[in-house]
Formats: structure tokens, C-alpha cells, sequence
């Protein structure tokens, strides 16, 4: 394999007597492997690595499961969700991205000792060294757990994995490789991880005067100062991964992996999952909700906080265990506002996503007494403040110029339901979470506003930790050393968004299985938008194919009222084998050693 760097240098002028170029080639600049001793080469490495990392700050996949629908007409996600997903047509793959991601990071960890990473001090050098032989080994275990949680699936009735590599590919190499076992690669990525702890800080600090933490005996051995350490393991190096990231990572694999959809493999279990969740949550650094300590009392609006403004570099919010970098733009706005402030309308939460929202007594609107006192005809009133945090309705306002959405029916805006094709809702909502609420659209004074990616909040954590302490002994247990049981979680969860009241929570924590169902219900509004549902719903086996609907809003004619009539929007074609997903059609037909899971052609 060669990496080039190509520069473009400008047109060179000919003439007769330099009649050389016409025949000659020019020297290229490409740099190969040998140049690896160079550690800007080798760091570019590091760098391809880290940006094919398959975070994205806006819903996508989403779109194919029960909480959104697009009114963009060429969506591949809507594809996949109406019957059209195939080995060669999947949005969601990763095999390639993945693997050449790992193909860099084994790169790095064969030739790192031969880089000279620094000329200032022996130490230094060895500091540079463990830091990006650390990031090598945290991001190669990352890139194969998204790698495998997108491909895994069931070959023969036996869950397998993928192919595992763990040295670098060139011409003499074999690429006819068999899967590992879905268990195999589990433990692959989990002692990926633990490697990479050995040589990568818990957080990147300064060492000054007001951080009384010493050199670490490791480097002080080899003389390294505290300026030194503050270069290779400093502040600025926020952002890439450490020990708290891991941590999360670890937490992330474990609940898939104890997950109905691949515990036959035995990989992991609910306790397990319970304890790798407390560890990381060991680390948040919130102020505390209910008494459960390290929660962020605003983590349900952390996209709107104004903290954002004045963020600096090497700072984080306390709901985040891992963000991307600041972004100055609209691109959300412009894709998802409404129509009459310039905007695209992209996404629409469905009806189903806004009925899972409970009343702000915490009780469903869906319970059989109604006692949370819902109304059929004011149907947003006294809901979960969530709500109106995350999706805009029939009248909310947003954008600088504070404007009103009209969704109904005989709206006179191009706002209203299926007012016009690709461009209006249709579902009767638009869009609000992860927006900034004061972006200007219009051309005449358009403006940009700063966004935060959020690759991994604490709330996801917790919820983690809650699911499995409820799976493994029960919504009342304090498992793998936390303070707090998974009754505690969704309590404080449910309170910071204003349900105090937890008579329901209270029936809830009488039955596992109704907590169970509690606990999901709330993953789902506290995660929704941020490309969790659709591969929540596969890890749990769920139901694939709830229709995904909305409601049209009309005026009575006599009384003046207005009617919410329920509408089905989209139907989902999901076969149950879909539940894993594909091996790449092309790949079949290269490599005879890979087989395909299950159901799929």
C-alpha cells in the first residue's frame, strides 16, 4: 500500500530547447512507506485514522427506524426502510471505511519505535511514542466495533464477527480471510483497549503549579520535565483519546455485545456491561441530579447551551464524554428549519416518536385510565418538557426572527403537511433538537452560529448502566460498584426534564420487564437525533416494522377547533434477518473464505 501526498506546484513552461519533459516523466511526489521515520508522515497516519471516524452530527440513520422520516426524494435512508436494503445498496456499511482506518492504525503500530518523534530529549521521544502507540491501539479497537456492529450477524445459525486484522496489508498479503467469531472480536476490541491504556493518560493535563500531579515515575525515570510532559500529554492534546474515553468505549461494547441480538456469543454479560458503565461514570463531573452523582443537571438541552459560545479549545461541557470540534456554520439549520425561514425541512419526527413523550406527571399518553390527563385536542399541552426542546409542533416559533410554524393542513405556508414534495414536512413536525434556535436563514442577513458534535454523552452512559443493572439483578440493585441502581438513573433522568412526580416510575421498578420497557422508552427520547435508534432497536430485537406516521391538523368547520387526525406516513419493509446487517455483495465475489450472514443475497 502507498500513501501519496500530492502538491499542486503551479504549470511548468516548455519550450524547444527543454524538450526533456515531453519524454521524461517528472519526479512524482509521492511518499511511501519509507518515509515512515518522518514523524509528520507518521502522524498523518494517526490523523486519517482519527478522520474516518464515522461520527456524524447530523440524523441520518434515524431516518430509517420509527422516530423520523425525510422528505428529502432521493434518500437512501428511506430506501433501506422501505425495501430496498441490499448488500450493494446499505448506507449504513462500514467495511471499507473501517478497515482502511485500521489498515493505518497497524501501520502506526509496526513502525512507531523507527520514528523519530522528537530531537529535543530522549524522553520526549518516548513520551510521543506512548502517546500515539496508545491512540493507535484505542482507535483500531473503535474502528472494529463499529465494523462490527454494522456487518456481525448469524452464518449457519452461528453468530460470527469479521475478519480481524491486526497487521498492515501489502501486495504478498492474503485477503481471502474467514470471519472471526462474533466473541473473538469482542475480545479483540476490549484488549485493544486495555493496551492502549497502558500508554495514554486518563485525561491530557498540565502539569503546573496549580496541578500538583508529578511526572509520572515512568518518564521522570528518563529525566523529563514537567514542560516536557506538558507537550507530550498536555492540554492541547484534548480531544484525542484517553483514559476517560476509553472508559465509555469499554461501556459501548459491553451493553451491545450483552444485548439479545448477540448474547448467544457469550462475549459479555449484563453485569459485566454494569460495571464497565459505573467505571466510566466514575468520571463525569456534573453537578448531580437526585443524588446521583457526576449527572449533568442541563445534559437533556446540551445542544443549546450558550456555554458553546465561549467554549475554548481544550474545555468540554460536563454531559460530554467526547465531542468533535467546534463548528461555525448553519448546515443544520439550513437542512432542517422549516421551509418559510429558508430551510430545507429534512427531517420529521413521527407521530410514534411523539407519543412515546409521557405527560409531565411522567404517566404515558397512551395509558389506559389517563392518568396523566392527556387531550386528544390539545394534544402538546402538559407534556414532557422534552418535547419542546427536541421537536417543533403545530405554532412553536424558532430562528432569529422568532417565526411561526405553521404545520396544519390548510396551512397558507409552505410549512404545512405535504404542502409541497421534498420540501415540506411530512409528518406534520419539524426538526428542533441539535439546532441553534437563533440562526438567521434569510440571505439578506443570514449568520452562522457555533455547534458542538457530541460523539458520546454521559446520558448514553447512564442509560447503558440502567439497562443492564435493571437486566442483570433488577431495577433496585446497585451493581458493579456504582452508587445508584438503574431506578435511580431514570429517575434523576426523568426529573431534570421536569417529571417529578414518580408514581409511575414507582409501578414501573415493581416489574423488571416494565422497567425494561421504562428504561428503553427513555433511552430513546434522551438519544433521539443522534443515530442510536436505529442499531438500539436491532441490538434489542424490536420491532422493525411500526409504521411510521403523523398528523394532519384541520379546522372544524362548525366549532372552529382544530382536529388532529393520525396519519400513516411510511410503511417499513424490515425481514427479520436484517436485524444484522450485510457482508458488502462486491466482497463475496472477491474472497471465497467470506460468507454472508443469514438471509442476505
Amino acid at each position: 500500500m502507498k500513501l501519496s501526498n500530492i502538491f499542486l506546484i503551479g504549470i511548468a513552461a516548455f519550450s524547444l530547447t527543454a524538450c526533456d519533459d515531453l519524454f521524461e516523466p517528472a519526479i512524482e511526489n509521492n511518499q511511501d512507506l519509507s518515509y515512515i521515520k518522518d514523524p509528520v508522515f507518521a502522524r498523518g497516519l494517526l490523523d486519517n485514522a482519527y478522520l474516518a471516524l464515522p461520527y456524524s452530527s447530523a440524523p441520518s440513520s434515524d431516518l430509517a427506524t420509527d422516530d423520523a422520516v425525510t422528505n428529502e426524494l432521493n434518500s437512501n435512508y428511506m430506501r433501506m426502510a422501505t425495501g430496498a436494503w441490499t448488500a450493494e445498496m446499505n448506507p449504513v456499511s462500514q467495511w471499507d471505511g473501517r478497515y482502511h482506518a485500521i489498515q493505518y492504525c497497524n501501520l502506526l503500530i509496526e513502525n512507531y519505535a523507527n520514528v523519530e518523534w522528537s530531537t529535543i530529549s530522549g524522553s520526549l521521544n518516548e513520551m510521543y511514542k506512548d502517546n500515539f502507540l496508545g491512540n493507535a491501539y484505542a482507535l483500531r479497537g473503535l474502528h472494529l466495533f463499529h465494523l462490527l456492529r454494522a456487518h456481525a450477524g448469524m452464518v449457519d445459525g452461528v453468530l460470527m464477527g469479521v475478519p480481524i486484522h491486526l497487521k498492515s496489508e501489502d501486495e504478498s498479503s492474503d485477503f481471502n480471510q474467514e470471519r472471526a467469531t462474533f466473541k473473538d472480536c469482542i475480545d479483540r476490541i476490549m484488549a485493544d483497549f486495555d493496551e492502549a491504556l497502558k500508554y495514554l493518560p486518563m485525561q491530557y493535563n498540565d502539569i503546573d503549579a496549580g496541578n500538583p500531579m508529578p511526572v509520572p515515575d515512568k518518564y521522570a525515570q528518563l529525566g523529563a520535565t514537567a514542560a516536557e510532559y506538558n507537550r507530550a500529554f498536555g492540554k492541547t492534546h484534548r480531544g484525542k483519546i484517553d483514559g476517560r474515553t476509553i472508559a465509555a468505549f469499554k461501556a459501548q461494547v459491553a451493553i451491545f455485545a450483552a444485548s439479545p441480538a448477540y448474547s448467544s456469543a457469550n462475549a459479555m454479560t449484563y453485569e459485566q456491561a454494569a460495571k464497565y458503565a459505573a467505571d466510566c461514570l466514575k468520571n463525569a463531573s456534573g453537578k448531580g441530579v437526585e443524588g446521583v452523582a457526576g449527572m449533568d443537571p442541563d445534559g437533556y438541552k446540551w445542544f443549546i447551551s450558550g456555554s458553546i459560545d465561549n467554549l475554548g479549545t481544550a474545555d468540554n461541557l460536563a454531559e460530554l464524554v467526547w465531542r468533535g470540534n467546534v463548528e461555525d456554520n448553519r448546515n443544520l439549520e439550513s437542512d432542517n428549519y422549516p421551509p418559510s425561514l429558508y430551510g430545507k425541512g429534512r427531517v420529521n419526527p413521527t407521530q410514534n416518536l411523539v407519543d412515546a413523550f409521557p405527560m409531565a406527571n411522567g404517566y404515558p399518553v397512551t395509558d389506559a385510565t389517563n392518568r396523566g390527563g392527556y387531550d386528544q385536542q390539545n394534544p402538546y399541552a402538559n407534556r414532557d418538557k422534552r418535547l419542546q426542546t427536541y421537536i417543533i409542533v403545530n405554532g412553536d416559533k424558532i430562528g432569529a426572527d422568532n417565526g411561526t410554524v405553521n404545520t396544519a393542513a390548510d396551512s397558507k405556508t409552505l410549512d404545512g403537511i405535504n404542502r409541497e414534495n421534498g420540501s415540506s414536512t411530512k409528518t406534520g413536525y419539524y426538526l428542533r433538537k441539535l439546532l441553534r434556535g437563533d440562526v438567521q436563514l434569510n440571505p439578506a442577513y443570514a449568520n452562522t452560529k457555533k455547534h458542538l458534535p457530541a460523539r458520546i454523552r454521559y446520558t448514553e452512559i447512564f442509560l447503558d448502566y440502567a439497562e443492564a443493572a435493571n437486566e442483570a439483578q433488577g431495577p433496585m440493585a446497585k451493581v458493579g460498584g456504582a452508587s445508584f441502581s438503574a431506578y435511580d438513573v431514570i429517575k434523576a433522568i426523568r426529573s431534570r426534564a421536569g417529571i417529578t412526580d414518580t408514581q409511575y416510575l414507582d409501578e414501573c421498578a415493581q416489574d423488571k420487564k416494565k422497567m425494561s420497557e421504562l428504561i428503553r422508552n427513555e433511552r430513546r427520547l434522551e438519544l433521539c437525533f443522534e443515530n442510536h435508534r436505529f442499531w438500539d432497536l436491532r441490538r434489542w430485537k424490536a420491532n422493525l416494522n411500526e409504521t411510521a406516521k403523523g398528523v394532519s391538523i384541520s379546522t372544524d368547520g362548525t366549532s372552529g377547533n382544530a382536529v388532529y387526525n393520525v396519519i400513516d406516513v411510511e410503511e417499513r419493509k424490515y425481514d427479520d434477518y436484517m436485524y444484522y446487517g450485510p457482508i458488502p455483495y462486491f466482497e463475496l465475489l472477491k474472497w471465497s473464505n467470506l460468507k454472508q450472514n443469514d438471509g442476505w443475497k
